[in-house]
């Protein structure tokens, strides 16, 4: 099995401006070689049968990408409309400033099949592509954002991957994501 880091993984993951949100200590290359060479501690099935995530102990100073909201650190909440990229509409989002979280203890790197990226319009020569990567404290997944959820189902020409909403999950991720956000460092 072979693994690729996307280009819009590279950008996300390995942002140029050196953000301290993105993956610490290592190169996107590094990143590619060590998920090709090293088995995943686990495999999660990802929400759709060309998902899957791997689960890797965190061998980086990589810190955990979400933490709760408590009213200690509520004020340092921030929001914008953003978009990922240049085709993508921007959409309402969330984040802290000013913390710092703790080091992750697993990195979980999301996959997408082949057949999936050729879809959305980004072929690749590997048989899986890192389409994104959680940083967490257990090895499991945090649930996908609510907004990702929906662009999801509005499909590929959205910036999506076609999947219709699963009322259940998107609550579940609204239960998760009321309590919880991202930051940016």
């Amino acid at each position: 099995m072979s693994i690729v880091l996307t280009p819009f993984a590279r950008t996300r993951l390995f942002p140029r401006d050196g953000r301290r949100n993105g993956i610490q200590d290592c190169t996107a290359e590094a990143f590619e070689q060590r998920l090709n060479d090293e088995a995943p501690f686990k495999v999660l099935q990802g929400y759709a049968p060309f998902c899957r995530l791997h689960v890797h102990r965190n061998w980086t100073s990589t810190r955990c990408i979400a933490m709760p909201i408590t009213d200690a650190n509520r004020h340092l909440l921030r929001s914008a409309y953003e978009a990922r990229s240049r085709q993508e509409l921007p959409v309402l989002v969330r984040w802290f400033e000013g913390v710092e979280p703790a080091v992750a203890d697993y990195l979980l790197p999301i996959l997408y099949s082949r057949e999936q990226l050729a879809r959305e319009g980004e072929p690749i020569e590997a048989d899986w592509g890192v389409v994104g990567c959680l940083y967490t404290s257990e090895p499991e997944e945090t649930p996908m954002a609510p907004i990702t959820m929906l662009r999801n189902a509005l499909g590929v020409t959205e910036g999506g991957s076609g999947v219709p909403l699963d009322r259940e999950a998107y609550r579940q991720s609204v239960a998760f994501w009321d309590a919880h956000a991202n930051w940016r460092g």
